[in-house]
């Protein structure tokens, strides 16, 4: 997950602006990462940064804004999946090389080896200060063969597996890069004469930017004066969007591939009525990633949408909260239900997920406490039965409830009256896409490429210590 961001502004009637902008479009990514937010900036001459852990409104204050005042910026808000949640982690991560200087990198996605590039790292000298993959990749450009950042950052991304999309920032130039496999998204937007890119279009929109397109899948993109030039392609022969950022990872508000992400929820949810009907006297959502997909199954199934939870708008996403603990209490405090809606009613609940199930059975307890007579949940997405390597923090497999579970034992484990997962082929008939152009691998094991099954988020903590 996290969210990247990047701004190269030619004029520089406002040196603030660069770096206001950055701040607004980082609120904008804040649902992709909640545990620390940066912004390194550039006046052509040097790099300053601003690293801290928290979320975008709590780590600036206008001091910070004006010390980051010049042409150019990145920046990140942090969803961890390798390191854990620390400051040493955040990002932007600037590393130095004696020749060409400062380098400035913000990372989405996974780097899945590594750990043997930082073993090959370490053989050549380098020493490692993190336990981020981020830091593998900064790394591995900055001691990479080349007598420019353009020829390293060529050189070093061959040698990196995995999934990621990168904004990079040195004095001269701002470089945006997809990852080969094209698994997580990055689009490059405008405003006036600054170019723009980020990893969702709603971002460009709440700074008042135009999408011009999506970055391609491998492409590398260097932006200067002289505006964006791909300097490289290195797509896989196969590649796939994360079919998750679909489900629930992107906003409502944004647009994928081309394709509306609420369009495509509320498909899902008409998709999962005719699969899964139910009897019922009211549809809800389990707020805020299924209400559109509620909106459709309630549209397709003639049966009424209303409200029953109330989100406490001050808790985030708690699929992404760094630990299970951390989960648990934020599910307690996340939600009101409303009685007047619920009692006495047959309720059809639909959710974006079911991951570990360690939210499920305590929403549908909560329905019930407030006088649901019966609880119906509908899932729009199929059962999650593999780890992802690219980027979500699902955890390892055996605590995913579905590749321990069958159907039926999972809704007597949530309490559910009835359960209904929207099929395979009915939520890649919502995206309009086919496989191939999208990974499944949560759903399917099918990865892009080959992965170590026992990798985990913490695979680079012993190394550091």
């Amino acid at each position: 997950m996290c969210g990247v961001c990047g701004i190269w502004s030619p004029a520089m009637a406002d040196p603030s602006e660069p770096a206001r902008l950055m701040f607004f479009a980082l609120y904008a990514l804040q649902h992709r990462g909640q545990e620390s937010a940066g912004i390194a900036a550039t006046d052509g001459r040097d790099l300053r940064v601003v690293r801290r852990m928290g979320l975008v409104g709590q780590v600036f204050a206008e001091p910070d804004l004006g010390a980051l005042s010049g042409r150019a910026a990145i920046g990140h808000t942090r969803y961890s999946t390798t390191g854990s949640s620390r400051i040493e982690n955040a990002q932007p991560m600037v590393v130095r090389d004696e020749h060409l200087g400062e380098l400035a990198l913000g990372h989405n996605g996974n780097c899945i080896n590594a750990r043997e590039r930082r073993d090959e790292l370490i053989a050549e000298g380098v020493q490692f200060s993190t336990s981020s993959d981020t830091e593998v990749v900064a790394q591995a450009i900055a001691s990479a063969p080349g007598a420019t950042w353009d020829q390293r950052i060529v050189a070093a991304l061959p040698s990196l597996a995995g999934a990621w999309s990168l904004t990079l920032l040195t004095p001269t130039a701002l470089y945006a890069i997809r990852d080969p496999l094209g698994v997580r998204p990055l689009c490059l937007g405008r405003k006036g004469d600054a170019w723009i890119v980020a990893s969702e279009n709603s971002a460009l929109e709440t700074i008042g930017a135009a999408t011009i397109r999506d970055v391609r899948p491998g492409e590398v993109l260097r932006i200067d004066d002289r505006g964006p030039v791909t300097i490289a392609d290195l797509a896989a022969d196969r590649t796939g969007l994360c079919v998750f950022e679909h489900v629930y990872l992107a906003s409502a508000s944004s647009d994928l591939g081309g394709r509306s992400v609420y369009a495509t929820r509320e498909r899902m949810g008409e998709i999962l009525a005719e699969e899964h009907p139910a009897e019922a006297d009211v549809v809800i959502p389990v707020p805020d990633s299924a209400i559109p997909a509620a909106v459709g199954y309630a549209r397709q199934s003639g049966i009424p949408f209303r409200e029953g939870l109330i989100k406490n708008r001050y808790i985030g996403r708690t699929f992404i909260q760094p630990t299970q603990e951390l989960r648990r209490h934020s599910v307690a405090l996340k939600y009101n239900a409303l009685r007047d809606v619920l009692d006495g009613k047959r309720v059809v609940v639909v959710d974006d997920s079911i991951v570990r199930g360690s939210t499920s059975g305590p929403i549908v307890q909560l329905l019930k406490r407030h006088g649901a007579r019966e609880v119906h949940l509908r899932v729009c997405s199929p059962p999650i039965r593999h780890q992802c390597f690219f980027g979500v923090d699902m955890a390892q497999r055996d605590e995913l409830i579905a590749s321990r579970m069958d159907e039926t034992a999972i809704r007597e484990h949530v309490g559910a009256d009835s359960l209904g997962y929207l099929s395979l082929e009915g939520m890649m008939r919502a995206t309009g896409a086919t496989r191939g152009e999208l990974c499944t691998a949560c759903f399917t094991g099918d990865y892009l490429v080959p992965v170590q099954l026992e990798l985990t988020k913490d695979v680079l903590e012993a190394l550091r210590a």
